[in-house]
């Protein structure tokens, strides 16, 4: 059997493997930054409080917390919308058919021509039957209605009208208005 001696000792020891400086600047650099934060964070803090205290005694612009939370909570009030009636409105007619027949009169056709006149706004959601009188037929008043939706809508069926002759003058006068 052989006996083998062991390598001699070295002379110095073995150099110890060099730390990565990468690591040690990445973890400065984190630590600068979260001080950074943290200095910034305290300054805004205390700024805040500082600005808070008003120095002099001028009213702010802004409103109260308190005031802002209780125009919240409160409902918008119910809109109000004019009560309407036959003074609400004018009528004329516009006669879209005259057919004459000499001394035995005229037969014309019209409709009714309304306008708003009041000063409130009329309620948009409701619909109104507008009741008139014609007059100026040779049998006697025509009574028509027409009805009112949407503020502008007016539905109707125009009218025949026989007059004694084409200088009869034929009027209208409105009646009634119900809220349907």
């Amino acid at each position: 059997m052989s006996h083998t001696t062991p390598p001699p000792m070295p002379d110095s020891p073995p150099p110890a493997p060099q730390k990565n400086r990468t690591n040690a600047i990445i973890i400065g650099a984190a630590a600068a930054v979260i001080a950074a934060v943290v200095a910034t964070g305290v300054v805004v803090v205390q700024s805040r409080d500082d600005s808070s205290k008003p120095t002099t005694a001028t009213e702010s612009s802004t409103p109260d917390a308190d005031a802002v939370a209780d125009t919240a909570e409160e409902p918008d009030p119910e809109p109000t919308y004019a009560e309407v009636d036959a003074d609400s409105f004018t009528i004329k007619l516009r006669t879209t058919e005259r057919q004459c027949f000499g001394s035995a009169g005229c037969n014309v056709t019209v409709e009714p021509d309304l306008t708003y006149v009041g000063i409130d706004d009329i309620d948009p959601d409701a619909v109104y039957d507008i009741t008139y009188e014609i007059r100026g037929d040779e049998s006697g008043p025509v009574i028509a209605t027409a009805e009112l939706s949407d503020e502008t809508s007016l539905n109707y069926t125009p009218s025949l009208i026989s007059t004694a002759s084409a200088s009869k003058k034929i009027s209208v006068e409105i009646t009634d208005v119900q809220e349907g």
